[in-house]
């Protein structure tokens, strides 16, 4: 196992290194620079250009070089935190994205430990107790939230709670504490707030895992090893657990690689309904501006997830499923 996860981390050096390619050519696409933007942009602003800080920009992003030596540049420079100059905005991406990445990463996490705690207790208990009233009421209420879209629930949360509790359920913190610095006040804050999108953004996934745990179990439930546990007197909760389960949630395991990105960037629309201080909306943003140092920063971060995900998926499943063996077997 161990020389299986260490094989996997020299994979994915390559692979982020062909995604960072991809990620630069992504920037690279739209014609001119930031260069060429910043002076328009001091251009109809009536500013006069200082051209000493022109050359340092163009030495600092490499202008004034071929384009491999600009990769080589970018892929520097970000490897040290450096993520490149945001056109829209003016700033440095590292200053746009820091705390909204981490405000992603943690809603997105415990988004991820909300649909596991839920669905998978529902989804072994639905089909334990097949065809029963309260599986056909979990089905029903499983197939309102596949068919509900994040943003419309959030949308009719924010009405409800201003018509009839008169409270704003939008935002991460309360408006005293929105610019305050951090302390353990403004954290208990977000924990007040935190729930909101959670639950929004955790509902479609749910309701899925649970139709996925459950049509997995019912079928593991039937097969031949099941019945011969059962005939040997092994409790039914612990035969359950033990044996069918751990295969019935091979799915969600393995999803792992491509639920964390969609966590992330699959809420931006949530977010600017819900007013959320997240990554999303500054994505939407820059791509609909063509800020490509910014959108290039984010697909960057979401592709690195992605492979850290798949890693991590594969771990988990050797884990969870003994029937998986990573290690070569030796011919007798």
């Amino acid at each position: 196992m161990l020389t299986y996860i260490i094989r996997r981390i020299f994979i994915m050096i390559p692979t982020l290194i062909a995604i960072s390619v991809i990620s630069f050519i992504i920037i690279e696409l739209p014609p001119g620079d930031f260069l060429t933007a910043y002076t328009a942009e001091l251009s109809m602003s009536g500013e006069a250009i200082d051209q000493v800080e022109l050359e340092s920009l163009k030495k600092r992003f490499g202008l004034d070089e071929p384009l491999y030596m600009r990769y080589l540049l970018w892929a520097w420079n970000f490897l040290h935190g450096d993520f490149g100059h945001s056109f829209e905005w003016n700033k440095p991406v590292r200053d746009l994205i820091g705390e909204r990445l981490a405000m992603s990463v943690t809603i997105s996490t415990c988004t991820l430990l909300f649909t596991w705690l839920v669905s998978v207790p529902i989804g072994i208990y639905s089909a334990v107790r097949q065809y029963s009233w309260v599986d056909h009421f979990l089905t029903f209420i499983g197939f309102i939230g596949l068919a509900t879209p994040n943003f419309l629930f959030a949308l009719v949360l924010l009405w409800v709670s201003y018509a009839y509790l008169g409270m704003n359920v939008g935002g991460l913190f309360s408006p005293e504490y929105s610019e305050a610095p951090w302390d353990l006040a403004k954290v208990l804050d977000l924990l007040k707030h935190l729930w909101i999108p959670v639950v929004i953004v955790g509902t479609a996934h749910t309701a899925k895992f649970i139709r996925i745990i459950r049509g997995n179990l019912l079928d593991e439930l039937k097969k031949p090893y099941v019945t011969t546990a059962r005939a040997k007197g092994l409790p039914e909760t612990r035969l359950i657990l033990k044996y069918p389960v751990r295969v019935a949630i091979n799915p969600l395991v393995s999803t792992i690689g491509w639920t964390l990105p969609e966590l992330i960037s699959g809420i931006a629309i949530t977010a600017v309904v819900l007013n959320l201080p997240t990554t999303g909306p500054l994505l939407l943003r820059a791509l609909m501006s063509q800020d490509m140092q910014l959108a290039g920063t984010f697909i960057m971060f979401l592709s690195a997830l992605t492979v850290l995900g798949t890693l991590i998926s594969d771990i988990l499943l050797a884990w969870v499923d003994p029937r998986i063996r990573y290690e070569a077997r030796e011919v007798k």
